[in-house]
Order: structure tokens, then sequence, then C-alpha cells
């Protein structure tokens, strides 16, 4: 799959539900309206669809939600999709958690053919911890990680850095990755969907994020790459990698290779636009994936140069409507 500035779509990030057991304050209000469980596609609709975009020449495949761990069966999407693994067909099977059913999953995940997962955490402060997830068990998702890495899987952290919430904590954290040998990334936040807050209080730009760490840490930028949109350095004082995705600050666009799917089986071509395509139609039309393909290649042939973030400081309001827990995080 080429898109119309030539770049080749090779990863899929794939939502397989909406829903949470947390309720991050930059992400979702505390009082969510999911989506009925009617209009999701099923595990073998997600898993049909998945197939087709690994035919067309899709490499990685990323689980995500909402929380995807939460979804009833997943695992067997898990087991089914991993069975791709190691045929020449697919690449990487890999998932972004929130960590909170990890001790009962990460052995399992393995199991069946992750490596890798990507766990957000922004704090190490149990109760600042609560105070962003509001829901969320600070004790529970770190014995998550520790059970992650008890089981083979490489764990990154993806922290997403807010304003006078956790800009003290970034040498911690840095820190404690380089000691548990975790990988760490720094996020901007995204103006995405009503939060029943000021995004503007919350925007911290990661070009002065850098700056201040490069006071006290040894930054050597490398060439490693995940797929995803971080650019990465290496830590001189803990050999570790640290990477940042700049949606804001930097437009990282011009070598975006991904595309999205929903749970109920829209695809975004791009993550801060609102440009998509209905797949769930074409799957359920017919037991052939003709139809389903001609929409997937149709929808590629639209992806957009580059995205259209921005905080409207003006009206406060988010560049896009929709939650990330919908499209995906």
């Amino acid at each position: 799959m080429i898109d119309p500035f030539g770049r080749e779509i090779t990863y899929l990030r794939v939502s397989v539900t909406d829903r949470c057991d947390f309720r991050c304050v930059y992400c979702m209000s505390e009082d969510m309206t999911f989506l009925p469980k009617a209009e999701l596609l099923t595990l073998e609709e997600l898993d049909r669809l998945c197939g087709a975009f690994v035919g067309l020449g899709v490499r990685k495949l990323r689980l995500t939600g909402g929380e995807p761990l939460v979804r009833r069966n997943v695992m067997w999407l898990v087991r089914s999709l991993g069975e791709r693994l190691g045929g020449g067909a697919l690449d990487e099977l890999t998932l972004t958690t929130n960590g909170s059913q990890l001790r009962r999953f990460a052995g399992e995940l393995y199991e069946c053919g992750v490596r890798r997962v990507n766990v957000s955490l922004d704090t190490l402060d149990a109760e600042k911890f609560l105070a962003i997830t509001r829901w969320g068990k600070f004790e529970k998702v770190m014995d998550g990680i520790a059970a992650a890495k008890e089981a083979g899987l490489r764990v990154k952290i993806n922290t997403v850095a807010l304003k006078g919430v956790n800009e003290d904590e970034f040498d911690d954290l840095i820190r404690w990755c380089g000691d548990e040998g975790f990988d760490l990334t720094f996020i901007e936040t995204m103006p995405m969907g009503d939060i029943d807050g000021d995004r503007t209080e919350q925007y911290l730009p990661l070009s002065m994020v850098r700056a201040r760490l490069m006071e006290r840490w040894t930054f050597t930028d490398i060439d490693y790459k995940t797929g995803g949109p971080a650019r990465y350095v290496e830590v001189g004082e803990t050999g570790g990698r640290l990477g940042f995705i700049t949606p804001l600050t930097h437009n990282f666009c011009e070598s975006c290779n991904r595309v999205r799917i929903t749970c109920t089986g829209m695809l975004y071509m791009c993550l801060g636009q609102n440009d998509s395509a209905d797949l769930r139609a074409p799957l359920r039309a017919s037991e052939s994936d003709e139809r389903l393909i001609e929409a997937i290649d149709e929808a590629i042939g639209r992806k957009p140069k580059g995205h259209d973030f921005v905080i409207d400081r003006r009206h406060n309001r988010p560049s896009v409507a929709r939650h990330m827990s919908v499209t995906g995080g």
C-alpha cells in the first residue's frame, strides 16, 4: 500500500475496544458514554480485517484501546494474529496497555508471540497516579509491569508530559527505566476529545523538556525506530533509550507509515484528521474480501500529508472532536 506521497503503509494500529478501566484526565471525561457493544466488530471480524491488511503489506500490528485487555476473550484474537508471525507475513505483534491487566495476561501474551508491550505510566507517585487516572490502582500497574518483565516481554514506558503535574518526575522516570532496562518515551498531550478541562493548562512542549533534561543528562541521537513516530536518543548515564513524540512542536508526518482502525471498523488514515472510511460495511457485505480490499485501497489513496493538531487557545476546544480511546491510543 502506497499513499499519495509515496509512503509505504506497513503499520496498522487496531483498537479492539473504546472501553477502559481508567479515566485519565488528558484522554477522556470521567463520566464517559461508551459505544453500544452491538456496534463493535466481533473478534472474528477484527481478525479477518487484520488479515486483509497483512495481505496488503502490513508488517506490524499493534492492539490498542481504550484498554485492550479489558475486552472479553481478547486473547483469542491475540493468539489468532500471533499465528501469522514467523511465516514471513507479519514481523511483529505488539500491544499498548495501561498495565492493569498485565499480571493476568503477560505470560499468555508471550506465548502468543508478543515480544514487546507499551505501558502508559505518567508518574511514579501513587497519589498522583490516582489523580491522573481517576480510577487506577498504582500498585496493580507496577505489579503488572513486573509480570511483563518476568514473562520476557520488553517494556516501553509511555509518559504524557503534563505541565504542573509530572514535569518534576522526568529525572526519576529516566533513572527508574534505566535501572529496570525499560525504554521510555515522553509524549506531548494531544488535543483530542472533550476532557472536562482546559488543554492549554496541560500542554508542555517537549522541546523545552528536552532542553532542561540535557542540563543533567547526556543525550546522543540514534537511528533506533520501532515503526512509530518517536525520535530516540541514548542516555549516556543509564545506557537506556529515551524517545520523544512531538505532534505539536515538531510535525512527524513526513515518514508516517501507519493507519488506524477503530473497534467499529472505521479506518482513519491520520490520527489528527477526521477523514475516515467505513470498513465494517464491506466486511459484512460479503464473505469475499474483494470489496473490503477495494475500500482499503481507496482510503489509502486519500491519506493526507500531515495532521491538523493544534490547541485552540481562543475557544478552548480540541482540534479533533473524537476521543483518543475511540481511535485507539
